[in-house]
């Protein structure tokens, strides 16, 4: 057994020392599997960096509500006298003897984008009197807060960083009407900040919505409170609501970005391929380029297994320092740089590329992979080579 693995390191080290020999294929195969490792450890920040964002937004301790069955604000609506209804049911914290509750409405606007120069679909939302203080993440960072039954705006910092023309005391037409951004407020790390908001009487105004809203937030009164409210909806003939925690609410909504990281293994799977192919040619010119080599080895008794798992070896290696090269080049172009894109309520969520320790591990993973694949074939051929077919060829 020890003089096994003796031959085994022997040849091991033989084809290490001789990669400088065939420089060019093999690093294009080591470029193949970075390139691939890179576009699918794209993908995957991207899709972490949203799903981190949707699900880091949110409260336990403030429910939503939205029409039954409607799944998302988008597709809610209700009107006026279910927010007076709602008004006084019991679980419902209080703030100077008010109920602290929000009937809430937002209307698709556009922005352009600074990287592209493109217009984008920007929500545009409409809060109650209460709704700034219900969003636990959210404070003021520049000018004031909107005063209630005017046109004017607070911003979030992510539309103000991706977004052109959101500057403070700038004006901008939405609709027939101009408004006027009077704050820019920060929500780090939530999708609050990829919002505008105004007052929501102003917006039904604008925008003639009448008296009606798409959902409605409220704080709970402590432990308890959620089973009241749902309770106080189920009971009440006049009520067709879903009620669900805003925490909750946000994590549904960022379901949908995992088909992100199916696209994203299944264009590496298909790039794989093309790095296969590299990594077979290269491995496969190794054998050849050392066929008197691995045959002269074979013929003072080295063991095939020590040519197979030598040459395997190698596609190994080549693998896995592509792998290391792609992961390296994912965090340094993609990790924390802030971007956005098109969420369920069909307008942008601005958010930060998150490149994950889980991410580096899958895409050395993937990189193994391919070596493994690649080099297995060629380290049959290395282990079956004849020896005598060998010699005449190297002759």
């Amino acid at each position: 057994m020890g003089s096994v693995l003796a031959q085994i390191a022997a040849v091991i080290k033989m084809n290490l020392l001789s990669i400088p020999n065939r420089a060019a294929s093999s690093l294009t195969a080591l470029l193949a599997v970075a390139i691939v490792v890179t576009v699918l450890l794209a993908f995957m920040a991207m899709a972490e960096g949203f799903q981190k964002t949707m699900q880091g937004s949110g409260s336990e301790s403030v429910a939503m509500m939205l029409r039954g069955g409607s799944r998302a604000e988008l597709n809610s609506g209700l009107d006026g006298d279910v927010l007076n209804i709602i008004s006084s049911a019991p679980g419902i914290a209080k703030n100077a003897g008010e109920a602290m509750i929000s009937g809430e409405l937002y209307v698709v606007v556009n922005g352009i984008k600074r990287s592209s120069n493109t217009e984008a679909n920007l929500p545009l939302r409409g809060i109650g009197s209460a709704g700034f203080a219900l969003r636990d993440s959210i404070q003021l960072i520049e000018g004031r807060m909107f005063a209630p039954g005017t046109t004017e705006l607070v911003v979030g910092s992510g539309v103000l960083a991706e977004f052109s023309g959101f500057e403070l005391h700038s004006t901008l037409r939405f609709g027939t009407t101009e408004w006027t951004v009077v704050g820019v407020f920060d929500a780090p790390g939530t999708v609050f900040g990829s919002e505008i908001l105004t007052d929501v009487r102003t917006l039904q105004t604008q925008f003639n919505r009448g008296n009606s809203y798409q959902s409605i937030r409220v704080k709970l009164d402590g432990d308890g409170a959620m089973q009241q409210l749902k309770e106080f909806v189920a009971n009440d003939p006049r009520l067709n609501l879903d009620v669900i925690t805003e925490k909750a609410y946000f994590s549904e909504q960022s379901e949908g970005m995992n088909s992100l990281i199916y696209i994203g293994w299944g264009l590496s799977i298909l790039m794989a391929t093309g790095a296969l192919a590299g990594a077979l040619n290269t491995m496969y010119t190794s054998v050849d380029g050392r066929s008197i080599e691995i045959a002269t080895l074979r013929a003072i008794g080295f063991k095939s297994i020590a040519a197979f798992i030598g040459t395997l070896v190698e596609s190994l290696v080549l693998a896995f320092f592509g792998g290391v090269l792609g992961t390296l080049l994912a965090y340094l172009l993609f990790d924390g740089i802030s971007t956005s894109t098109i969420s369920a309520g069909f307008t942008q969520v601005v958010f930060n590329f998150e490149v994950t320790a889980k991410a580096l591990t899958t895409g050395i993973v993937l990189a193994l992979i391919i070596g493994l694949v690649g080099g297995f074939f060629p380290a049959r051929r290395a282990a079956t080579l004849p020896v005598v077919a060998a010699f005449k060829n190297g002759a």
